[in-house]
């Protein structure tokens, strides 16, 4: 992996495997350690954000744990808003969800969405996570900017 300067601080491009090509940060443990997730432009300039399920994403009862979505809605926040954050430094401060279904282990999880409003020091996002291409998690979020150090 080598480091890139893509968007939003630095990122980690990975080189092999599943998700070569794709992008992840590395400064967030817990992040880190949740998964790690992914994010790539598209051809329409939008953010895609995805991981694969594993068995330590799962609950008792064998779906994905609500809060790994939320961890990953998270971070799809940021990656939706990449343009707008335009490298500046930022926090969630406000963080939703509503859950629409479940994911198994083994599902590509995905995250779309976009910034419904930007531009000054706060950012509003919605998003939508699927498993598999189904609808798992719908999602509003609103980050802080700060100035670029």
């Amino acid at each position: 992996m080598s480091e890139t300067e893509y968007g939003y601080g630095n990122a980690v491009q990975c080189q092999d495997g599943e998700f070569a090509g794709w992008h992840h940060w590395n400064h967030d443990p817990y992040e880190t350690r949740s998964g790690p997730f992914f994010m790539r432009r598209e051809d329409d300039g939008s953010y895609l954000s995805a991981f694969r399920a594993e068995d330590r994403h799962m609950n008792g009862a064998g779906f994905m744990h609500g809060g790994c979505l939320l961890t990953f809605a998270d971070f799809a926040l940021f990656a939706i808003a990449t343009d707008a954050l335009d490298g500046a430094n930022a926090v969630t401060m406000n963080l939703s969800g509503d859950f629409l279904g479940a994911v198994a282990s083994g599902a590509l999880v995905e995250a779309r969405g976009e910034v419904t409003r930007g531009g000054g020091k706060t950012i509003f996002v919605r998003g939508l996570v699927t498993g598999d291409g189904e609808p798992a998690l719908s999602f509003t979020g609103i980050i802080r900017r700060f100035s670029k150090s």
